[in-house]
């Protein structure tokens, strides 16, 4: 087990394979001519099978793959099948765009679950969020995967003034179709022009569906990000994941490793851990990673409270932005 001084057991690692993508979100990426690392600081495939199997012995049960773009990654069959072979519940958090390119291969390896990441059901919305015209590439993409027998969860992130209106429409899609939609607070990370005044929290986000939707709240999973609802006579869900207004940080099981090798026990948290290197050099990968998760802070990496929402400027966070640490 691999246990904080809060008491909470991380059993749940998420692994950003690249910070490569060929989306532009501006939430996420700071720039369009973004500086990716070069190969030689990425994790290579027998590195993150190695980092992966240390982490499963310590009792980890589960790995989510993620980016940047994680099908973007050349190699990224010979990483699926050598973490495949680990004894973990493996997913994938994609933007859907390479999707097509994989999803024999995924279901091969007995992924039985997505997350997509789809800020719009508008085209033209869904160009100035991206910078990108691949809507109607993603839109097949998740039509082919839940067709194939994925579970598919959309990832929306809700931001006022840009898609804000939408959040019924996304919720009139799980009417006919068994497909689970998350509002995700707008969050702050380097450079990405985050205002608190562009939060819809996830009270204001429930208020505005029950002017429409008559929905309960369904049963949470231990340790979930989210609250899940569903909307009588509906096939689907939504839920919200409220990082900024409602925080989950009491049940957090995660940990994040980014694509240069670097362990962070919070998505906001400042410190890192190095593994790459010290796996390189033959170092006790156990002992930093069981160091690195007594340092985690009680809730959203010790940087801010949700509480003083409104006067949190994004600008004085000390963190990456968001596609290097991974989705």
């Amino acid at each position: 087990m691999i246990v904080d001084q809060h008491h909470r057991n991380h059993n749940y690692l998420r692994i950003s394979l690249t910070d490569m993508c060929n989306l532009r979100c501006a939430y996420c990426m700071p720039e369009e001519d973004y500086p990716f690392m070069p190969g030689s600081r990425l994790m290579q495939p027998g590195e993150i099978e190695a980092i992966g199997r240390v982490f499963a012995q310590l009792g980890v049960s589960k790995i989510r793959l993620t980016g940047g773009e994680p099908l973007a990654r050349k190699d990224f069959g010979d990483i699926l099948q050598r973490l495949a072979a680990l004894p973990v519940a493996l997913t994938l958090t994609t933007n859907g765009t390479l999707l097509h390119r994989h999803l024999g291969g995924l279901l091969d390896a007995g992924v039985r679950s997505l997350n997509i990441s789809l800020d719009s059901l508008r085209p033209e919305t869904f160009f100035r969020i991206t910078r990108r015209d691949k809507f109607s590439l993603t839109m097949n993409n998740i039509r082919m995967a839940m067709a194939g027998g994925m579970q598919v969860k959309i990832n929306m992130v809700v931001m006022k003034g840009v898609n804000d209106e939408e959040v019924a429409d996304f919720v009139a899609w799980t009417k006919d179709e068994q497909v689970d939609i998350r509002f995700i607070e707008f969050m702050p990370f380097a450079a990405n022009r985050w205002n608190a005044a562009q939060v819809l929290p996830k009270q204001e986000l429930l208020e505005r569906l029950a002017r429409q939707y008559d929905f309960e709240p369904l049963e949470r999973e231990p340790h979930a990000t989210s609250q899940p609802y569903r909307v009588h006579g509906h096939a689907g869900t939504f839920a919200v994941i409220s990082t900024m207004s409602a925080p989950f940080c009491g049940g957090c099981n995660r940990m994040r490793l980014t694509a240069d090798g670097k362990m962070k026990n919070c998505l906001f948290s400042k410190d890192e851990t190095d593994l790459l290197t010290s796996l390189r050099n033959g170092g006790d990968l156990e002992a930093l990673i069981r160091l690195n998760i007594l340092g985690k802070a009680e809730k959203l990496g010790g940087q801010f409270d949700e509480m003083n929402l409104a006067e949190l400027q994004g600008e004085q966070l000390i963190n990456r932005s968001m596609i290097s640490i991974g989705g």
